[in-house]
């Protein structure tokens, strides 16, 4: 505890008198610590890949007159609309089939059996060609054939 100073005048007692405040500058010290971490480490947890993605319970949104449909099949083969292309070629087909337009949402869709990793390649590639408005297309319980519904114990 901290001691405070008595001013008795005449007595001969040189003891310190205990002050029962709560030091609070160790308190406001940690805060501010605190507070330096959390505005650090903010900026720190936003995603750096921008993508649209729909709420499962939304109402189905409306599509362009002609969207632009980017599948990956099982064995990693990308279709542009019912076209097979190359990997290397995405860039300029993708800039073909939408005019150079990269504002333009492109509706990526992929099989089942393409691993997390390799669609992930897949959207940054999109994002090195300048696409960065990504749909992820899935289908709906209400649409999906009884053989696609995950079996319920």
């Amino acid at each position: 505890m901290a001691g405070g100073i008595r001013n008795q005048s005449g007595g001969g007692d040189d003891d310190l008198v205990e002050n029962h405040e709560i030091n609070v500058t160790p308190f406001i010290d940690v805060m501010l610590v605190l507070l330096i971490i959390f505005m650090v480490a903010a900026p720190l947890s936003t995603v750096d890949i921008n993508v649209d993605l729909p709420v499962s319970n939304a109402p189905v949104s409306g599509r362009p007159d002609t969207p632009v449909w980017l599948t990956v099949g099982p064995n990693l083969a990308l279709s542009l609309g019912n076209r097979a292309i190359a990997p290397e070629a995405l860039a300029a087909e993708l800039a073909a089939a939408t005019g150079g337009d990269l504002a333009t949402r492109i509706y990526l869709r992929a099989d089942q059996a393409v691993a997390y990793g390799d669609l992930m390649g897949v959207m940054n590639r999109l994002r090195d060609s300048g696409y960065l408005k990504i749909a992820l297309v899935g289908l709906d319980r209400a649409s999906a054939p009884p053989a696609a519904l995950p079996a319920t114990p």
